[in-house]
């Protein structure tokens, strides 16, 4: 086994669950990020020649297990021992370290591991930033994308995060009902993120693609411990029924296919299904939430057996209640493009113009600006506003897209 980017792959999906392995083991961040660091490299050296384990996260756990008890053996010979009476007590505390790693289900950690990052004593950007980091080893450029920020000031809130979490002495330990309850909200939308990151990545990376299972099976984790929350299953309807497109968004040649051109047949109607039962149900709660409501409007989507069949009109109501449950520009982005479909793009560009300063490094802004500009006959600033979402693609296939509406300005501008 030679392919290096196979290997990088292979850590980067069993992140979440080493992680949360070695932090319950450790109960100590960066002890347990150096851990997982090494049993990294120690896979980058073996793996290549001796091929990948058959449970690459169960190797890295064991690895990185021992090599973080060998450096804290090294850093004890430098630390005073304490009194007598004090060690006489002592147990054998590395069997019992031990024993509650090997006699547990370490595939369940990352759900555990969650709830601690997203501790009340950090801000809400910042649990969530964390979070995404330390679970899912997102890089700092892709958070700050997803919270379209310059990746400096995501770097600093991260930095911030972690030195909190050291200074304060937050707990390493399962949170109380009431705790959990109370650090719900970001662990959602840590796990909504999560999807993102797999969703965006599409066909050009398995692996990071994988996300996407990941995180509806923590959505499914979160449901059994919340059973009576309506948002939950909102959350986990949405990210099924965007999951259950998987098939239809790419062609052959791993080019983007819009939601309005792809072939409904290849839809996954059993995922479809367990959503809409989902979210009937989160309905009949009668307490919204903007999960909800995202699923809702995926479910017209869903229901709609043509493109030309879908409500766009309640699409763009249920946008409006979203923009006040949730405000935001992405939201108001995505409200304009359901506004298009009912009063056309010279309407919409008007109700466009004021997200221009908040999205402006946004790609998909830019995206149906220049689609909008487009279907104007704004050729010229239509091309600029495609030049733009090219720069700020977040994949190939995305930018290979906007191209292609690029090279259709270009051949309608040729005379015949």
């Amino acid at each position: 086994m030679k392919d290096l980017a196979w290997i990088d792959l292979a850590l980067t999906a069993a992140r979440p669950q080493a992680m949360g392995a070695l932090l319950r083991y450790f109960r100590d961040l960066d002890t347990a990020e150096e851990a997982f660091q090494e049993a990294c490299l120690r896979a980058i050296r073996t793996w290549p020649d001796k091929g990948p384990p058959r449970d690459p996260t169960a190797w890295l756990i064991f690895v990185g297990r021992n090599s973080g008890v060998d450096q804290i053996r090294k850093t004890a010979r430098n630390t005073a021992l304490p009194d007598e009476k004090v060690l006489s007590d002592l147990s054998d505390a590395e069997a019992d370290m031990a024993e509650r790693l090997d006699s547990s289900h370490y595939r369940d950690d990352i759900l555990r591991l969650m709830f601690i990052c997203c501790h009340p004593d950090l801000p809400a950007t910042q649990q969530i930033a964390l979070a995404l980091r330390i679970v899912s080893g997102i890089s700092v450029a892709q958070i700050a994308r997803a919270f379209i920020v310059s990746e400096s000031a995501m770097e600093q809130r991260i930095t911030r995060a972690k030195a909190r979490v050291a200074k304060a002495g937050l707990p390493f330990e399962a949170p109380s009902a009431a705790e959990r309850a109370e650090r719900l909200p970001p662990v959602m939308a840590m796990i909504y993120l999560v999807f993102n990151e797999g969703y965006s990545a599409g066909m050009s990376n398995p692996d990071v693609a994988a996300l996407c299972e990941e995180a509806i099976r923590l959505a499914r984790l979160l449901q059994r411990i919340f059973p009576a929350e309506p948002e939950i299953m909102g959350l986990a309807a949405l990210m099924l029924l965007q999951h259950s497109r998987r098939e239809a968004r790419y062609d052959g040649e791993g080019q983007i296919i819009l939601l309005e051109d792809q072939d409904r047949s290849l839809w996954d109607r059993r995922q479809i299904d367990e959503a809409l039962a989902l979210l009937d149900k989160a309905i009949r709660h009668r307490k919204p939430g903007p999960y909800q409501v995202q699923a809702a409007i995926a479910a017209l989507h869903a229901r709609a057996v043509t493109a030309g069949e879908t409500d766009w009109k309640e699409i763009e109501l249920l946008y409006q209640l979203l923009e006040k449950l949730n405000p935001s520009p992405v939201v108001s982005l995505n409200r304009v493009v359901a506004f298009s479909k009912l009063r056309g793009p010279v309407e919409a560009l008007a109700m466009l113009e004021p997200l221009a300063d908040a999205l402006d490094g946004y790609f998909y802004f830019h995206g149906v600006r220049g689609a909008l500009l487009a279907q104007t006959g704004e050729t010229r600033e239509a091309r600029e506003a495609f030049g733009l979402a090219i720069s700020l693609a977040r994949s190939p296939a995305e930018a290979a897209h906007v191209r292609l509406e690029l090279d259709k300005l270009k051949e309608e501008a040729i005379p015949s």
